[in-house]
């Protein structure tokens, strides 16, 4: 049976203060990943944490993409899931890690579904 879809996980470390401290850079960064891998935008959600930190959610019509920023500790935590194309989505998460800049990532992938096992 086909499964749900793709859960990736990304962590990003070592990106610049400035990047992930800035709604309006990581909400085009999100948009640009959604882009890249043919995803339809629904919605978006982005917050400015006190005193840093960027935490936000767009919509996509195949499910999810959310971050969560420590601009102080240069990092952030990425969560993408969809019933699109894994190879397109696994594309743009590692293109997302470099747009924000990360000196070291790391991508879980887990496929969704219980009857997919």
């Amino acid at each position: 049976m086909r499964p749900l879809g793709t859960h990736f996980l990304l962590d990003v470390a070592g990106a610049p203060f400035a990047t992930l401290d800035d709604p309006i850079l990581v909400e085009t960064l999100l948009v640009d990943a959604v882009k890249a891998m043919g995803a339809n935008v629904l919605g978006i959600h982005i917050h400015r944490l006190s005193p840093q930190g960027v935490s936000g959610v767009v919509v996509i019509s195949e499910s999810h993409l959310t971050i969560h920023t420590w601009p102080e500790r240069g990092e952030a935590a990425v969560d993408l899931f969809t019933c699109g194309d894994p190879a397109r989505a696994r594309l743009a998460v590692h293109a997302l890690a470099q747009a924000l800049g990360a000196q070291k990532a790391t991508v879980e992938e887990r496929v969704r579904g219980v009857r997919a096992r």
